[in-house]
């Protein structure tokens, strides 16, 4: 590889969620942790030489991303280059985070008591955005269409959230289903918003395709919204953009974050690290996807020689490992969470935080010395859990 993703970076001491925070969510300190979905990686070379190059310049005032040709062109560039697609970049919205958008069309599509509707697992961050503004997140499982139509035909129902490709358990969506989707969410007038951060990490044989192609089906209220900080693990950067094709709507949202919002100066370095990653970071991605995509494998291995009746498999896109225990008897994860923590001294993600006890998610976006003791773990502490159920 031309990349270096095998050393390990001390990240203590550095604010860091993942590793500084992680009494936050566990009670135990000094776990090892795979947890929130940042990488342990540095960001690509290429990001962090135009990170300096700015800094070097020493004026950091106001920026301006609407007439910035250089992150618009980055952009438009990236989605011609990687996914065939041509998109209008005068339908660009920006903001500091891609929740933050999201809670703003909350704010423009939906009222109080509102049911947004969203495929379950849920990841927390949409869950709380929800919830926090006072509407009711309605949730289906992935391939249960009889319900998604069910929920879409309440009449309180009012945003479709779709997430593309799908967190947590990786799942990208074929044309047949986003064609579907865009027919259900026409005809009961419900808006769509698609997540479309995890986008850059497919994994070979599977393609993403963006929601840009399915918008007019779906009818005049849409909007896409993503990031490169995923990709390029740069989320403490900030920066978010997305795609509203509506006129109006597009208006409206831009209108919002300028005034009511405060946000119409973005941050320079998350500009500056956007426009390096889309224009210079394609090798790096494509070797963080297959490194990260060894990781799964190892996993994959591990589980299989452990506990063949999972038949678990690597995700179609991203380094989150989605593992349903439930064939092994462990629906409980107050005990798999105590094994894991006070006798594995890991930090892993119950599957009850996206609303389905009986899973974990495993965060293997590390080098692979650690992702080998996090799979190791994880057999070990699972291996005791399922022991004491059966008996």
């Amino acid at each position: 590889m031309t990349y270096d993703f095998d050393t390990v970076v001390d990240r203590r001491g550095t604010w860091c969620v993942q590793w500084d925070g992680i009494t936050d969510r566990f009670p135990v300190p000094d776990l090892l942790p795979f947890t929130i979905s940042d990488m342990d990686f540095r960001s690509p070379p290429e990001v962090l030489d135009a990170l300096t190059a700015r800094i070097g310049h020493g004026v950091f005032g106001y920026t301006d991303w609407q007439h910035n040709d250089d992150f618009r062109g980055a952009i438009r560039g990236w989605y011609r280059d990687r996914y065939a697609t041509e998109i209008d970049t005068d339908r660009l919205v920006y903001g500091p985070s891609v929740l933050n958008q999201i809670a703003q069309l909350l704010r423009m599509w939906t009222r109080e008591g509102d049911a947004v509707v969203a495929h379950a697992p849920t990841y927390d961050g949409l869950r709380k955005s929800v919830t926090g503004l006072g509407r009711e997140l309605r949730t289906v499982g992935l391939d249960d269409w009889a319900g998604l139509e069910r929920e879409l035909a309440r009449p309180e129902a009012r945003v479709l959230f779709l997430c593309s490709p799908h967190n947590p358990t990786g799942h990208v969506w074929t044309d047949t289903e986003l064609r579907r989707i865009a027919e259900l969410s026409r005809a009961y007038d419900v808006a769509v918003i698609s997540d479309e951060i995890h986008s850059d990490l497919t994994h070979d044989g599977h393609t993403h395709l963006p929601w840009t192609r399915y918008g007019e089906a779906a009818g005049p209220r849409w909007a896409l919204v993503t990031s490169a900080t995923k990709s390029f693990n740069f989320p403490a950067l900030t920066g978010s953009y997305g795609i509203i094709d509506d006129p109006h709507e597009h208006a409206e949202f831009v209108r919002r974050m300028d005034t009511a919002e405060g946000l119409a100066s973005p941050a320079v370095l998350s500009l500056s690290a956007h426009i390096a990653a889309y224009r210079h970071g394609a090798d790096w991605l494509d070797e963080l996807r297959s490194y990260t995509y060894g990781n799964l494998r190892l996993l994959e291995e591990r589980l299989d020689a452990a506990f063949p009746e999972l038949k678990w498999r690597v995700p179609e896109a991203g380094y989150l490992a989605w593992v349903d225990l439930r064939p092994l008897g462990v629906h409980d994860d107050e005990e798999l969470q105590r094994v894991l923590v006070e006798e594995e001294k890991v930090a892993v993600m119950p599957g009850g935080t996206y609303g389905m006890p009986g899973f974990v998610r495993l965060n293997l976006g590390c080098p692979r010395s650690k992702a080998e003791a996090g799979a190791e773990a994880l057999v070990r502490a699972v291996a005791k859990v399922a022991d004491r159920a059966a008996g």
